[in-house]
């Protein structure tokens, strides 16, 4: 027994020299310029294969570090890397602060993984942002690997979005925020988890996070093909007025200007950045009828630290557009020479739409391993849509334009708390989630002829609340393999009252639950695996759900992934995936026509690849390629197509990049063909598209071109099988379509100060 004892002691004895032999390095990742914190920058120790990835106030921790002097490696893409040494001793905490510059993309200097963040989910759009031109808000959207949008409306209408299989119509399946403000609208006047992201400036944008897949708990409603994050400057490095002009009475202005010191940032121990942009853009487009289309964007933005552990960010904005459209047109119309390519069936069409929004984050530090967020958001929006898409098909002397008007107010709420402990001696990453959202809105559809209302079909008063709370737990069992494992737990709450029906009024609610497991696996610096699984789900619009299939309010996908994201030698980044994605019979409601429509269950498989190469110091090359299998479950052989679902689509480019030079780009996409109906009897057709893209930069100016359909393909961009009847004729279902964009020619100029 003593010697039990006496061992025991010893033991002990040992265990405390040994963490007695470690110490910590902490310390903070700051902007060089602005001395605003980074944050998401990743800090390694390369001798060591340990790291850290910076919180929301740019802070760091590396524990339990063996003594002795070590190095320190920070990188950031678009900043130079920079490296520095530290002495580490027993029980102590050393500091260590960084200043990064900015500096031209160097892929030598990206990492791939980093221990306490193996979730690295911006990588590839991080090195996007650098090379990919932006030249409108829509130009965002396809940042995301494998996402392409369409226009149907005259510019002023959210673009259609295709991405892994879906065809997210205006966004059912793809969730979309702006510094955590959802864009997505939920049982809106037009279409189910409708997301108009043209109240964004582009030239605000600092960085996107994408998320393909229900595998990441923070994200609920909508989030089943994925979600795109997206946040906005903290602040200038410059101030800019730029101007553009291209065909078809195309122009736009724009000014970016720093509120505080000038063009520099007030240098204090506040670190207080405020800008405001202001935008508008007109064009009359490549129609037969001028499109008339206007819109105006204001946005304004301060950031501060009110001290060293809480930082103040409040941003406001408001936006407003108003256009006309030519609409859908039939094959046939073109055919026997009736209409151009270009031409309309119904000129009348078109609308307007505003949002103001108001967003207030406050983010506070408790010691070194705590961050508490506090997100308050408040959104006023508009919309009045005038639309024709089947002529004369219903109503044969007055034809069948439609007007759709939503009038809501949303409220919300979303905070989070981040935890760096331990689980024994594994570290462990906590964050747990809390929010709430309320859309009160008014919404109503009416028969119209020529913009003059007729009679009204729905009308009434939307209350719909979604309440949320999740847990992520993100655990390292070793230093190369870390186990994810969430839970989120959404309730709804549905209320609509028909004005004019009143059986179509009622109540309902439902809760969901969403089980996600993932395992990243880190093979060396340069490797790391993947295998991803979750539950997610889209609800569905309320005027249907209240009036009965509760079965249905919030079906599920149920999706699962393998893949790899590595380097390969100095200056290649790849990522790889092999997916699967299940959706559940789901009720949808068609605000074209004012009725329900029940899909039945579908299944998706498919694979993703990315690649980014620097080939020279200066010239990079990029590719993406998706290529996916989806059908119907429940429809027989031949009669399961997804309609409109992509299966092959591609995009890349090459891209010279110089710091104060020369800069241009040649890019193309391509999307194949695919069935445009559940027979494949109607094919939606294919294209091949070239862009390119010239500047030449210097400290105070900047010029610009760029050419849309460098080989002026004729291209339908929105397509659709679609029954419909002209003036004198019987009903003819066949493709109805939004012609592409042909040659564009465009310049700039901007003069920074």
């Amino acid at each position: 027994m003593k010697k039990i004892v006496l061992s025991f002691f010893l033991l002990a004895w040992m265990a405390a020299g040994a963490f007695a032999q470690t110490g910590n390095i902490v310390g903070m990742v700051y902007d060089s310029t602005s001395r605003a914190p980074l944050a998401g920058a990743t800090v390694t120790l390369p001798d060591q294969k340990q790291g850290a990835i910076t919180d929301g106030l740019g802070r760091y921790t590396l524990s339990n570090l063996p003594t002795g002097t070590v190095t320190l490696r920070v990188s950031y893409v678009g900043y130079q890397a920079t490296t520095t040494t530290r002495e580490v001793k027993a029980s102590e905490t050393a500091e260590a602060d960084f200043y990064l510059s900015r500096s031209t993309l160097n892929l030598n200097e990206v990492t791939i993984a980093s221990g306490r963040d193996p979730s690295r989910a911006d990588l590839i759009n991080q090195i996007d942002r650098q090379l990919r031109p932006v030249n409108s808000a829509q130009d965002l959207l396809t940042l995301v690997p494998g996402l392409f949008i369409a226009q149907h409306a005259g510019g002023g209408k959210a673009e259609q979005i295709f991405i892994r299989g879906f065809d997210v119509d205006h966004g059912t399946d793809f969730q979309i925020s702006v510094d955590g403000l959802p864009v997505n609208m939920v049982s809106h006047a037009h279409g189910q988890g409708y997301a108009d992201f043209h109240f964004v400036i582009p030239e605000t944008v600092d960085a996107l996070r994408v998320y393909k897949g229900p595998y990441n708990v923070q994200f609920g409603d909508f989030a089943t093909s994925g979600a795109g994050a997206f946040t906005t400057r903290n602040f200038l490095e410059k101030n800019e007025i730029k101007v553009e002009a291209g065909q078809f009475d195309t122009y736009r202005a724009l000014a970016t200007v720093n509120l505080l010191g000038g063009s520099q940032p007030r240098l204090s121990k506040r670190q207080e950045n405020a800008y405001v942009a202001a935008e508008y853009v007109f064009t009359n487009a490549y129609f037969d009828r001028p499109q008339k289309f206007n819109r105006y964007n204001l946005f304004g933005k301060y950031h501060g630290l009110l001290t060293e552990r809480t930082s103040l960010t409040v941003s406001g904005s408001t936006f407003n557009a108003i256009w006309d459209a030519s609409g859908q047109i039939p094959q046939r119309s073109i055919d026997d020479g009736t209409i151009s390519r270009f031409g309309s069936i119904d000129d009348s069409e078109g609308g307007n739409t505003s949002r103001s929004n108001a967003n207030l984050i406050l983010t506070t530090g408790v010691g070194r391993k705590t961050i508490f967020k506090n997100q308050l958001y408040y959104v006023n929006y508009k919309f009045s849509l005038y639309s024709n898409f089947t002529f004369f098909l219903e109503d044969q002397e007055n034809g069948d334009e439609i007007n759709q008007v939503d009038d809501r107010n949303i409220y919300g709420y979303q905070g989070t708390l981040e935890h760096e402990g331990r689980l024994g001696d594994k570290p462990l990453r906590t964050t747990v989630g809390v929010g709430t959202r309320i859309d009160d809105a008014d919404i109503t559809l009416r028969r119209a002829v020529r913009r003059n209302l007729l009679d009204t079909l729905v009308t009434g008063a939307l209350y719909q609340q979604n309440a949320s709370a999740y847990l992520d737990e993100k655990l390292e069992l070793t230093n190369r393999l870390t186990l994810n494992l969430g839970l989120r737990a959404d309730y709804f709450d549905f209320k609509f009252a028909n004005r004019l029906d009143n059986s179509q009024s009622g109540r309902a609610n439902q809760f969901r639950v969403s089980p996600k497991l993932n395992l990243y696996y880190t093979l060396s610096p340069s490797v790391q695996l993947f295998a991803k699984s979750g539950i997610g789900f889209h609800s569905n619009d309320a005027r249907a759900v209240v009036v009965g299939q509760l079965e249905n309010t919030l079906p599920k996908a149920f999706g699962s992934e393998v893949g790899a994201t590595f380097k390969a030698g100095r200056g290649a980044v790849f990522n790889v995936a092999l997916w699967g994605l299940d959706l559940e019979n789901e009720l949808v409601y068609v605000g074209d026509a004012g009725v329900t429509e029940l899909s039945g269950a579908t299944r998706r498989l498919g694979t993703d690849f990315s690649a980014r190469i620097q080939l020279t110091r200066l010239l990079f090359a990029d590719v993406d390629v998706n290529w996916n299998r989806g059908r119907l479950r429940d429809a027989p052989e031949g009669e399961n197509y997804i309609p409109l679902a992509p299966r092959f689509t591609t995009v890349g480019g090459v891209s010279i990049q110089q710091p104060n030079g020369f800069n241009a780009s040649l890019r193309y996409r391509h999307v194949d063909s695919r069935p445009a109906n559940e027979t494949n009897s109607v094919v939606a057709r294919g294209y091949f598209l070239l862009d390119a893209v010239a500047q030449y930069v210097r400290p105070k100016y900047r010029f610009g071109l760029s050419v849309e359909n460098v080989l002026n393909v004729e291209w339908n961009q929105a397509q659709f099988d679609t029954e419909s009847r002209l003036r004198g004729e019987e009903p003819v279902s066949e493709l109805h379509f939004t012609p592409g964009t042909p040659f564009f020619l465009k310049g700039s100029f901007s003069f920074y100060f």
